[in-house]
């Protein structure tokens, strides 16, 4: 466009009645007005549409592992250009999906297997890899394993005894320090129990399950069992004192009865006892006691001796018609001997007093006359006496 052509233009605007000032300020917008829309002619509108980038494209890697034995539940591990892990399904197939473009290591592993190969290389390029990522699965000897713990504290540790039930029997002694193992398991379900003598434990005992592994952390506390007491008398004193009383049932022991009679056995556990006394020339009532303790002492187990009466067999005979040094006295408890010498020197009187009898029992006695030259005769004939 051109000025001339904008005066021109504009001609016609002259023509009406507009003051000299007015026009020159019209035609000052005018002037510009074109310089104005010139550059608007002027001006070029341009621009680029942009297209979102495309995901990356990725791949997959898959493979089976036989037999179906050990490959069903195997792990297999990815490595490389990504990291991954899966297990192998009821079939023995395995796949790593999502992998991008790059160099992999395939490995296998399942509890009691080795592998053939034991790990396989892979490039993933452009395409998923389906072929030659097989492995052969091999079944190693039965593994075996190990289940340990400690007993604490030490005093009550050392030398417990632990034992094993469940798959498997065994027992154990813990060391020093009250640590113990059993070893050589096969997989399963076991239990584990602490016993030492003056001890109690928590737990009382304990579950392990084997299952590929060691089992380590079966501990146990002990803490040292109270004991009681029995104690009682024996009257009257003539029979009591140095009495023995006799211990017997969940412990045995034995103690002798003071001057006065009295008698007590400490350090007894829970449990059920007999206890029994005797004393030469006594008899005692009850004969015995039955005690059972449970968690207190047990006292005032009395007795009651009684002096027996004295039993002995008078023996008398004929003397012999010719001249001896003195007679044997032999006995038996058997009808018609054998006999026993009673005496421990020549009796030369004609009888004899045996005191060392016991009553309800019958006995057999003979005599023999020896000479001066200490012949001994043939034995007399037999008699008999029963002591009530």
């Amino acid at each position: 466009m051109r000025l001339e052509q904008n005066e021109n233009r504009f001609g016609h605007i002259r023509s009406h009645n507009v003051s000299s000032r007015a026009r020159h300020a019209f035609l000052a917008a005018l002037l510009f007005a074109p310089t104005a829309l010139l550059w608007g002619c002027s001006g070029i509108v341009s621009g680029q549409s942009t297209q979102p980038s495309p995901a990356p494209q990725t791949y997959s890697i898959s493979g089976t592992i036989s037999p179906v034995a050990g490959g069903s539940g195997a792990t297999v591990t990815l490595s490389g250009a990504a990291s991954a892990t899966t297990t192998a399904n009821s079939s023995g197939n395995y796949t790593f999906s999502s992998l991008a473009n790059g160099t992999y290591t395939v490995a296998p592993s399942h509890t009691g297997y080795t592998f053939s190969p034991s790990s396989l290389n892979v490039a993933v390029s452009g395409a998923n890899v389906t072929t030659g990522l097989n492995f052969t699965a091999t079944a190693t000897a039965n593994p075996t394993y190990s289940i340990s713990g400690t007993v604490s504290p030490t005093v009550g540790g050392s030398g417990a005894t632990l034992t094993l039930s469940g798959a498997a029997t065994s027992t154990t002694i813990a060391d020093s320090a009250g640590n113990y193992t059993f070893s050589g398991l096969a997989n399963g379900g076991y239990a584990v129990t602490p016993t030492h003598t003056g001890y109690t434990f928590s737990p009382t005992s304990q579950s392990a399950t084997v299952n590929g592994a060691n089992v380590t952390g079966i501990n146990f506390t002990a803490a040292t069992n109270p004991t009681f007491s029995i104690s009682g008398t024996i009257s009257p004193v003539a029979g009591g004192s140095g009495a023995t009383v006799t211990l017997t049932g969940a412990a045995g022991a034995s103690t002798i009865a003071n001057s006065t009679g009295n008698y007590t056995f400490v350090g007894l556990a829970n449990g059920t006892y007999t206890v029994t006394p005797s004393n030469g020339g006594y008899s005692f009532a009850p004969v015995n006691q039955s005690v059972t303790i449970n968690a207190a002492n047990a006292s005032a187990v009395n007795f009651t001796a009684t002096p027996q009466l004295a039993h002995s067999a008078a023996l008398s005979w004929t003397a012999s018609t010719t001249t001896v040094s003195g007679y044997n006295v032999y006995r038996g408890t058997v009808n018609g001997g054998p006999y026993t010498l009673m005496n421990s020197s020549l009796v030369t009187g004609l009888s004899y007093m045996d005191t060392a009898v016991q009553s309800g029992t019958s006995y057999y006695y003979v005599t023999t006359a020896l000479d001066s030259n200490n012949v001994e005769s043939l034995n007399s004939n037999q008699v008999t006496a029963v002591i009530p």
